[in-house]
């Protein structure tokens, strides 16, 4: 099996896909009203799913948490300690909400972590150099 794409649950596709496309500049072909929408970063496929229909396909009922959550984080990279203090203030300027502004970790990190429009972390960090795997 190969990773096809990561998917997420959503209530308002149209708030959420304002927020992925506009605040962190995934790519986008469908409208922001679309059952299924399908964004790329990076080379990554990110679909975001309404639940509503989701629970109807599965033909069951789900919980969802409310406020930020913990289930999954998704991390993002900046070259430098200077970028991820520039971005944290550019996304919540966009609408993203505060999780733990940027730190320098003793790990040699500097990250920081936002919630999407529904409460889902992210994280945005670097090591101080370009990345590579």
């Amino acid at each position: 099996m190969k990773l096809d794409g990561v998917g997420l649950f959503v209530d308002d596709m149209a708030k959420m896909v304002r927020f992925y496309r506009d605040v962190l500049g995934f790519e986008i072909a469908e409208d922001e009203n679309a059952e299924n929408v399908y964004l790329i970063k990076d080379g990554t496929l990110f679909m975001l799913y309404r639940r509503c229909d989701f629970e109807k396909m599965t033909n069951r009922k789900y919980e969802y948490l409310k406020g930020f959550n913990g289930h999954f984080e998704m991390a993002l990279y900046v070259d430098t300690f200077e970028e991820v203090d520039a971005e944290y203030e550019r996304v919540l300027a966009g609408g993203a909400r505060s999780v733990l502004e940027p730190t320098t970790e003793p790990w040699g990190q500097r990250t920081c972590y936002i919630a999407d429009p529904e409460g889902n972390l992210i994280e945005i960090g670097s090591f101080n150099r370009p990345f590579s795997r």
